[in-house]
């Protein structure tokens, strides 16, 4: 449980991130943003790396939480997959500085705990999807032809893909409603035929 304090780093440490990118998350600039001491901060948090783990770990549990949602529905398979977008779209509306930290692994290449994090939110989050496509393939609502883990990979690449580019252009586009279109695509190349 993190306290009053943890949680205005934490959202000090994103609107930062937001700012000007995850290099500008620094304990300097926090301690700048907050009006507190350097010291002061280092009470919380060990070190920005303990900052950034905690950030994964809220980014962890809302999206275990928008795809175990997805997983137990009694919708179809292609209406989850639906939804697993819309919510993630949502999501990072939401807070966008989640895409500048989620999607910045080629950064922690040499942190080691923030590369095991992202890698735990992908695998949680792929086996899930898996999981989905699996029962949409047996249901023949899913095509059959192209194996579940990888429509998977084509999925959340595309997830990916189109996160990143809203993020490149500066949230220069409306992620919830440009996305909708995509999802329509995204259902068509994978549905039944």
């Amino acid at each position: 449980m993190q306290t009053e304090r943890q949680k205005e780093i934490i959202e000090t440490a994103l609107s930062l991130i937001n700012e000007k990118g995850i290099q500008g998350l620094t304990i300097k600039n926090l301690s700048k943003n907050l009006g507190i001491t350097e010291p002061a901060i280092y009470r919380h948090f060990e070190n920005k790396i303990h900052i950034l783990t905690e950030i994964l770990d809220i980014m962890k549990r809302n999206t275990n939480g928008i795809f175990e949602s997805g997983l137990h529905s009694s919708d179809s398979a292609l209406t989850k997959i639906e939804v697993l977008f819309k919510k993630n779209f949502n999501s990072f509306t939401q807070m966008p500085s989640m895409a500048s930290v989620v999607f910045s692994e080629e950064i922690f290449k040499n942190e080691k705990k923030l590369i095991n994090k992202i890698s735990e939110l992908v695998d949680q989050n792929n086996k899930i999807l898996i999981t989905i496509i699996t029962e949409g393939q047996n249901r023949m609502e899913i095509r059959g032809d192209i194996s579940a883990e990888h429509l998977a990979l084509l999925i959340m690449g595309t997830l990916r893909l189109f996160i990143k580019k809203w993020q490149f252009s500066d949230f220069g586009f409306n992620l919830q409603s440009e996305g909708e279109k995509l999802i329509e695509s995204v259902k068509q190349l994978i549905k039944h035929q």
